[in-house]
C-alpha cells in the first residue's frame, strides 16, 4: 500500500510583494491612534481580509490547529473487489467500528445455510471499504480479517484477489495468508518467486524448504531442513513430512504417515506431493477448491462443485460447466443428479415444451437433494419463461422463478390460490392480505405489514457502524431461518429499514420455499 507522508509548510508573505504595494503616506500612529479610527487615507477592508502590505496577524491567542499523522502511515485506500455503485454499501461502512470488534464478529459468525444470508455476507466482505478510524494499519488488519473470512467459507478465488489487492508484501501476515491461498489454488510458484526476492517475508521454515525445493534448489532445501531439524524449529510431525518430501527414496515401502487432526494448506500439499493425498470431504471448505483442479477425478470435481456452490463460493456458471463436462460414468447418487440436470439442459435447448415439462421435475428434485435450488433457479429461470408450459410444469416454473433474480416478475401471476397470492405479495414487497398455512408465514407477514426493526441495529447503522449492523442482522436472519420466528421477523424488518429490500424479499421467499430439515 502506498503510504503518504504529509509535510507541513509555513507560507511566508514574500518581501517582493510588500515592495510592490502602493505607497500610502499615513505618518506614524500612536497606540491611541492605532486603537481608534484608521486614517482616512487607509482604505477600509472587509473583516478578516488583510490589506495590501499588512503583515499577517493572528485572529486569536489560541494555538493554531495542527494535524498529526503517525510517521509511516497515511490515509488508507478503499480495499474491495466490488465498487459501492454495485454493492449499494458506502465505503465508510466500518468507520466507527474497531477492527477487533469486526474480527470477533467474523470469527463467531454462525454457519450460514440460507442463500440470501450468504450472499449478503459475501457482498459485505467484498465491498470496497476504508478502514475504521481512517488509519492504514487498521486497513491492513481489516483486509486480513476479510480475506480469512472468505477462506473459511470456501471463497478462495475472491480471497486470492483481495489479498493481492491489499498487498502481499505489506507484512509477513499478508504474505503468509497469500501463500496459504496460493497453495490451495495451485499458484504457489508466484509466492515462492516473491520469497526468493524478499526472504524476510516469512520465518516459516516449512515455506522456505518447500519453495527452495520447488525452485530446484535441493541443496538449499536440504540444508535448511537440516538446520530446522537440528534446532527443532518445526514440530516433529512436520519434520517427518518434510523428510519424506525431500527424500522419497529413503521411505519406499514404509507405512504412510498419520494424518494430523488439523490440516493446513502446506501440510495438504506436502502429503499430496508424497502420494498420500488426503480426502477433502472431512476438511474445511477451502480444501474443496483443490479438487476443482484437473489433477482430480471428475467425481471429486463434481462433489467439490456441489459443496462450494452450496456455500455460495462457486459461480453458478462454473458449477454448470463442471456438471456438463462429460456423460455420467455410473448411476446412483451424484451420477443420477448429473444425468437429470443434463437431460433438462438438453431439453431446454430444444425449446420443446413437452421435453422441458418431462425433464423439469426430475432435475428440480435432484437439485433439492443437493440443496442447490437457488443456483438452479438463477441459471434457468429466465430461459424457462420462454417455454409455453402448462399445468403442474408451469406452477413449478413459477416457484423456481421466485427463487431467482427475476422473482418480481412472478408477482403478477393471476392465481386465486392463497399460497400463490401470498408469495406474489412478498415478491412485490406488498402487505399480504391473507396468510396461508406455510412455515414461518406469520413472522414473514409481520415484517411486511407491521415491521419491527431492531432499534439498536438501526442506531448502529446511523452512527457509522453499518457493517457491524449488517453482520448482526445476517446472524439474526440465520437464526430466524432455523426456527426463531421473532428473529426472522426482526431480521427482515431490519433489512427493509436499512434499505436492503431485495435481500429481505429474497430471504423471505427462500424461507418459504426451500425445504430444509
Amino acid at each position: 500500500m502506498t503510504r503518504q507522508i504529509f509535510a507541513f509548510c509555513l507560507l511566508c508573505w514574500p518581501a517582493s510583494v510588500m515592495a510592490q504595494a502602493p505607497s500610502v503616506d499615513t505618518g506614524p500612529l500612536s497606540v491611541i491612534d492605532w486603537l481608534g479610527e484608521q486614517p482616512k487615507t487607509t482604505p477600509r477592508k472587509p473583516k478578516g481580509q488583510m490589506a495590501p502590505g499588512e503583515a499577517p496577524v493572528a485572529q486569536t491567542a489560541l494555538p493554531p490547529k495542527v494535524t498529526v499523522t503517525v510517521l509511516g502511515e497515511g490515509s488508507p485506500r478503499a480495499i474491495g473487489l466490488v465498487p459501492a455503485k454495485v454493492t449499494g454499501l458506502p465505503q465508510d461502512l466500518w468507520s466507527a467500528s474497531t477492527v477487533s470488534d469486526i474480527t470477533d464478529w467474523l470469527d463467531h459468525m454462525p454457519d450460514l445455510h440460507l442463500p440470501a444470508a450468504r450472499a449478503l455476507f459475501y457482498r459485505l466482505l467484498l465491498a470496497e471499504a476504508t478502514a475504521p478510524a481512517g488509519r492504514a494499519a487498521e486497513g491492513d488488519a481489516l483486509a486480513l480479517a476479510r480475506v480469512q473470512a472468505l477462506v473459511d467459507n470456501g471463497a478462495v478465488d475472491p480471497a486470492l484477489s483481495l489479498i493481492e489487492q491489499a498487498g502481499v508484501a505489506t507484512s509477513s501476515d499478508h504474505f503468509a495468508l497469500w501463500m496459504q491461498v496460493s497453495l490451495l489454488v495451485g499458484t504457489e510458484d508466484r509466492a515462492c518467486a516473491l520469497l526468493t526476492q524478499k526472504p524476510y517475508l516469512t520465518s516459516d521454515y516449512s515455506v522456505r524448504i518447500f519453495c527452495a525445493a520447488r525452485a530446484g534448489n535441493w541443496d538449499t532445501a536440504a540444508l535448511t531442513f537440516g538446520s530446522a531439524q537440528a534446532l527443532q524449529l518445526l514440530p516433529p510431525e512436520r519434520l517427518a513430512l518434510l523428510d519424506r518430501f525431500l527424500n522419497p527414496d529413503l521411505f519406499e515401502g514404509e507405512p504412510g504417515l498419520p494424518m494430523p487432526r488439523t490440516m493446513d494448506a502446506m501440510g495438504f500439499r506436502l502429503f499430496e506431493a508424497i502420494g498420500e493425498r488426503p480426502q477433502t470431504r472431512s476438511l474445511p471448505p477451502a480444501f474443496a477448491v483443490v479438487d476443482l483442479r484437473d489433477v482430480a477425478g471428475w467425481k471429486a470435481q463434481l462433489e467439490a462443485a456441489e459443496r462450494l456452490t452450496r456455500l455460495g463460493a462457486l459461480p453458478d456458471n462454473r458449477f454448470l460447466g463442471i456438471y456438463s463436462d462429460r456423460a455420467p460414468a455410473a448411476s446412483g447418487g451424484i451420477w443420477d443428479r448429473v444425468a437429470a440436470l443434463q437431460r433438462f439442459d438438453t431439453a431446454l435447448s430444444t425449446g420443446s415444451a413437452e421435453a422441458v415439462a418431462k425433464t423439469l421435475r426430475p432435475a428440480w428434485t435432484a437439485m433439492q437433494e443437493a440443496e442447490l435450488e437457488v443456483s438452479f433457479a438463477t441459471l434457468f429461470a429466465e430461459p424457462l419463461q420462454a417455454v409455453p408450459l402448462e399445468g403442474a410444469a408451469a406452477a413449478l416454473r413459477d416457484r423456481i422463478s421466485l427463487l431467482s433474480p427475476i422473482y418480481e416478475s412472478v408477482g403478477s401471476v393471476d392465481d386465486q390460490n392463497t399460497e400463490a397470492a401470498f408469495l406474489a405479495a412478498i415478491a412485490t414487497g406488498a402487505a399480504p392480505e391473507s396468510i396461508p398455512d406455510m412455515r414461518h408465514a406469520d413472522a414473514i407477514a409481520s415484517a411486511f405489514t407491521t415491521p419491527s426493526p431492531r432499534a439498536t441495529l438501526i442506531t448502529e447503522a446511523q452512527n457509522g457502524k453499518l457493517g457491524m449492523s449488517i453482520l448482526a442482522t445476517i446472524a439474526l436472519l440465520e437464526d430466524g431461518a432455523n426456527g426463531d420466528t421473532a428473529a426472522l421477523r426482526d431480521a427482515l424488518s431490519t433489512l427493509r429499514a436499512l434499505g436492503m429490500e431485495d435481500i429481505a424479499r429474497r430471504a423471505a421467499l427462500q424461507v418459504l420455499l426451500l425445504e430444509r430439515s
